[in-house]
């Protein structure tokens, strides 16, 4: 599944909320905000046996095409085949991410109030989208 959306702002101060399911037997899936494939701002990339991880969710960014250092979280609240919420909001220094029971930090290294790219891939069906 692949869902890419461009042109679309993304304002700090605003919630990003995504609903979807994780099919079964899945390998992992990606939500990446930012200003377009080689700029990705928040990469967040849930792995239930992906790249060598099992359970883990990684949290990176990417700047004209590199990556940066990853931050990994061991809370997992993700089931293959359970619906899930996940909310995204910013400001100028740092994301919020609302998992399931968790609620992380990551830093806005881009320094952005906006962003215009939203991407989900991987092993997932998106059910909803929503800024408020």
């Amino acid at each position: 599944m692949a869902l890419t959306v461009h042109n679309m702002s993304v304002k700090a101060g605003k919630d990003l909320k995504i609903t979807g399911v994780p099919q079964i037997n899945a390998e992992g899936f990606t939500i990446n905000l930012g200003q377009g494939d080689e700029n990705i701002a928040l990469h967040f990339n849930v792995r239930f046996n992906q790249h060598g991880d099992r359970r883990t969710v990684v949290f990176n960014s990417k700047h004209a095409g590199s990556w940066s250092s990853e931050q990994r979280e061991k809370s997992f609240p993700f089931k293959e085949g359970e619906e899930f919420k996940v909310y995204v909001s910013f400001n100028k220094s740092t994301f919020q991410i609302k998992m399931p029971g968790n609620t992380v930090s990551f830093p806005n290294r881009f320094g952005a109030n906006k962003f215009m790219f939203i991407q989900v891939l991987g092993d997932v069906r998106i059910k909803g989208f929503k800024i408020s």
